[in-house]
């Protein structure tokens, strides 16, 4: 069998692998559940959940970004989301599986900003800008991070895996991963001892970020 009989197959296989969107949103309902001990349904979730509002309707606006002729529906959807969900994200921003906003008021996630996967967020978190150009000038966030209530990560900095973020932090400097990063600007140390390897369910307690 030649390559060019081999292409739609690969083709094929590597689409069959990128989830659905309504597998998405069937687990941006679980994880919402799963992070959120007043969560009593899907159905509660999907009807009540600001957060996950903001990113079923930034699914949509992130594709559209996608098209040339789409970027300004997505504009004006993601802004039309701001004003029902208070959680302002930039349609050109780059959101993993699995993400949960809780208390999704105050949120900001600037256009170039890439989130990983299993990212949980805190209201009032900000990923923006300190430049004017139009380069990559907002964060990079790695798998399984917590962003704590008011952080601030300005700029084209990065934050490794598994790291948390404290409350109200600024960071302007990469965090490496499995950190634990305090303070303004935000330093950072390693996690050690019996620090637990998951931030989304054992760092949640700003007093175990001390």
């Amino acid at each position: 069998m030649t390559d060019a009989q081999n292409q739609p197959t690969e083709v094929n296989s590597q689409m069959a692998e990128q989830p659905s969107m309504l597998q998405l949103m069937k687990e941006d309902l679980q994880v919402a559940r799963a992070q959120d001990p007043a969560a009593r349904s899907d159905l509660e979730v999907a009807i009540g959940y600001s957060g996950v509002h903001a990113m079923w309707s930034h699914r949509v606006a992130h594709e559209l970004w996608k098209k040339k002729a789409g970027k300004t529906p997505a504009r004006l959807l993601s802004q039309f989301t701001r004003f029902l969900t208070g959680v302002e994200i930039h349609p050109g921003a780059t959101i993993g599986r699995r993400p949960f906003i809780d208390h999704g008021t105050m949120i900001v996630i600037g256009e170039t900003a890439v989130i990983g996967d299993d990212v949980l967020m805190y209201q009032g978190t900000t990923l923006g800008g300190r430049a004017l150009d139009k380069n990559e000038r907002h964060p990079r966030v790695g798998n399984n991070v917590m962003l704590g209530s008011g952080a601030t990560l300005l700029g084209p900095v990065t934050v490794g895996d598994d790291t948390a973020i404290g409350a109200n932090a600024v960071v302007v400097r990469d965090i490496p991963e499995d950190s634990i990063a305090l303070g303004l600007p935000a330093t950072h140390r390693h996690k050690e001892g019996n620090y637990p390897l998951d931030p989304r369910n054992d760092l949640i307690d700003p007093a175990t970020l001390l």
